[in-house]
């Protein structure tokens, strides 16, 4: 996607010479690239120039969290779905999805995300978090309960994971998307 957003850019650039245009490779997915852009729009909205917007991004990326569980491990691990494995997984500073933990019960995977975010939030109480899911709405709307109970966290915003990560993740995906220390 990045590299698609480059050979457009450099079109635009030959349309356009006289503007200004900058290509970010997030290193986000999902609703991660969605925070950075509302963060993004945040600082234009300061007053801050296209530069200096750019710059932000480009040092805030690093910093975008992305921890997630997926409800079913598919195909290739029948014995841990007799056994109710689940993983609890995150994006990694190179964009990598990283699998992280695996623990004993959907509950368990639910709370090892807030867990990870309490070990990593900076000022959560000035943030705005995201949350997305496939098709499990009642378990992200808990997990949002609790992110704002546990991490004083004033504002939480719910979507669904979109078709693309969806057709991978299926059916039960939750992702947890916030400012921290590092990814």
């Amino acid at each position: 996607t990045y590299q698609t957003g480059v050979l457009a850019l450099e079109e635009l650039k030959e349309e356009f010479p006289d503007a200004v245009f900058f290509a970010s490779d997030t290193l986000c997915a999902s609703l991660g690239q969605g925070l950075l852009v509302d963060l993004a729009l945040q600082e234009q909205k300061k007053g801050k120039s296209i530069q200096e917007v750019h710059a932000f991004v480009e040092e805030t990326k690093g910093k975008l969290c992305h921890w997630f569980t997926v409800d079913d491990l598919g195909s290739f691990a029948v014995a841990g779905a007799l056994l109710n494995i689940k993983p609890v997984l995150h994006v990694d500073d190179q964009g990598r999805l990283v699998p992280v933990d695996t623990v004993r019960g959907r509950k368990k995977s639910i709370f090892a995300l807030l867990e990870h975010m309490k070990d990593t939030v900076t000022e959560p109480e000035s943030q705005h978090v995201y949350i997305s899911h496939g098709d499990c709405l009642e378990e992200a709307e808990a997990l949002a309960q609790l992110v704002k109970e546990t991490c004083h966290v004033p504002k939480v915003t719910i979507g669904y994971v979109g078709p693309v990560i969806g057709a991978h993740s299926g059916k039960g995906t939750l992702a947890l998307f916030f400012l921290g220390t590092a990814r």
